[in-house]
């Protein structure tokens, strides 16, 4: 995934490139720790539940239109919640040292393709909204994956 951010006026300005849990490229050096406060968080954000990383625990269940699973690393846990209806919701937690890092609900059409999402930072707090307005996959000139030169 590619992204570039601006506040208002154009403050705050950053732009990235992630395939996964792993930077491809960033803009300023501490882009990514700003924009991205947790690699599961952001991807839950585009209704992705990424696989647990090695050497962690799993667990789940499913009852009716509700399925949850939860990743226990050493330090890190992540809870995934997917309910069934119209629309579908994803909810993700992470937890560092039993500390809530974040929360992201996204609500995703039947094909499951995002419609909206928010992400909740308690410790700041912080909160984003985000509304898809459109999710047609698209091929992208390969140049589009080389970072802006100034």
């Amino acid at each position: 995934m590619r992204f570039d951010v601006a506040g208002p006026f154009g403050s705050g300005a950053a732009s990235a490139a992630v395939v996964g849990e792993q930077p491809l490229w960033f803009e300023p050096p501490d882009a990514i720790k700003k924009m991205v406060p947790n690699f599961p968080l952001m991807w839950a954000m585009f209704g992705i539940a990424r696989l647990p990383a090695d050497r962690v625990s799993l667990r789940g269940l499913t009852e009716g239109s509700v399925t949850a699973w939860q990743y226990l690393g050493a330090t890190d846990t992540v809870e995934y919640v997917r309910t069934a209806g119209s629309p579908v919701k994803l909810v993700a937690e992470v937890r560092r040292a039993g500390e809530v890092i974040g929360r992201a609900e996204t609500k995703l059409d039947s094909t499951g393709a995002p419609l909206s999402s928010r992400l909740t930072i308690p410790s700041v707090p912080a909160r984003l909204d985000l509304t898809f307005s459109s999710t047609t996959q698209a091929d992208f000139a390969p140049d589009i994956w080389v970072s802006r030169k100034p």
